[in-house]
């Protein structure tokens, strides 16, 4: 008898996305398990026309405690975890359910084509984007702590980094939803960042949202998509902006002695940092105008 597969997707007023989520595992899903919370659109109408299986959870700001929850509800022999803005297409499908019938790992990381903006990001982070999405049941779990990667046991495999093996996410198709998710989720991250006992400081306004603009742009070669990489580090460090402000919010705006001469200094070593990463860049860069080139001439 074959390994059965179920797919988990939880949702929350995304009527308009999961059509297509769903639509793209329903020649590949024995069952498909939709964890509905508590919606006031039509998404669990939607999850029933196409055969799901619906269970509700409680609205939560976000996914990873009611994942579990999703995953307890299958029954598959095999579990495959997708977002309500990803689909999967035909080509890493078939691989999935070869997968499945093989039983070749105990989970699967797979990559992730994220388009923003309408864009396929391809540097900063962006991609692979290896997700732990597919997985026999009892080998993973999420805990229940915002953007936590997975607990995992047994023998893991890494689908190969080609677009025809990656996961397909919507991620923001406007500035407006970029924004609404970083105000979602900077609020969450900052009440557990309270918890844990952090303590803002004034320098956490200049310091942390120019090293994540620096190392997303520069760094991890944000600028290789062009427009959309500088607009996607400059957002990244604005939301790493509104994080640490939150914790200040958190701490009733508590006043803070900033003075001038220090202000100018804790700039002056943000521009060094500049200066590094821009020189940097440019060898790395120049290196490989030098290599091309040097094959042009050669040929």
């Amino acid at each position: 008898m074959s390994a059965k597969l179920s797919v988990v997707i939880n949702t929350l007023n995304e009527a308009d996305s999961l059509p297509r989520a769903l639509t793209s595992v329903k020649d590949i899903a024995d069952e498909i398990v939709v964890i509905d919370m508590e919606s006031d659109d039509e998404s669990r109408k939607i999850a029933e026309k196409f055969g799901a299986k619906v269970f509700t959870h409680k609205r939560v700001s976000y996914v990873e405690p009611a994942r579990n929850f999703a995953i307890e509800k299958a029954t598959g022999d095999w579990i495959l975890v997708l977002d309500v803005d990803e689909e999967i297409p035909s080509s890493l499908g078939k691989q999935i359910k070869e997968i499945v019938n093989t039983g070749a790992a105990d989970y699967v990381r797979i990559p992730r084509k994220n388009l923003i903006f309408g864009h396929w990001i391809e540097h900063a982070h962006w991609w692979p984007d290896y997700n732990v999405r597919l997985f026999k049941k009892g080998a993973v779990s999420w805990t229940e702590v915002i953007h936590t990667v997975p607990v995992v046991k047994g023998r893991g495999m890494d689908m190969e980094i080609k677009e025809e093996n990656a996961i397909i996410h919507h991620h923001y198709d406007t500035v407006e939803k970029f924004i609404e998710h970083m105000n979602r989720y900077t609020t969450v991250q900052a009440e557990l960042k309270v918890k844990n006992g952090y303590k803002f400081t004034w320098r956490d306004m200049l310091v942390r949202p120019a090293s994540e603009f620096l190392s997303r742009y520069f760094g991890d070669e944000g600028y290789k998509d062009g427009a959309f990489g500088l607009a996607l580090s400059l957002l990244q460090g604005f939301s790493e902006l509104a994080f640490y402000l939150k914790i200040w919010q958190a701490e009733k705006f508590k006043e803070q002695n900033v003075d001038l001469p220090e202000v100018i200094s804790e700039m002056r070593e943000r521009e060094k940092d500049l200066h590094y990463w821009q020189g940097n860049s440019m060898y790395h860069e120049s290196g490989k105008l030098k290599d091309r080139v040097i094959r042009k001439l050669r040929i």
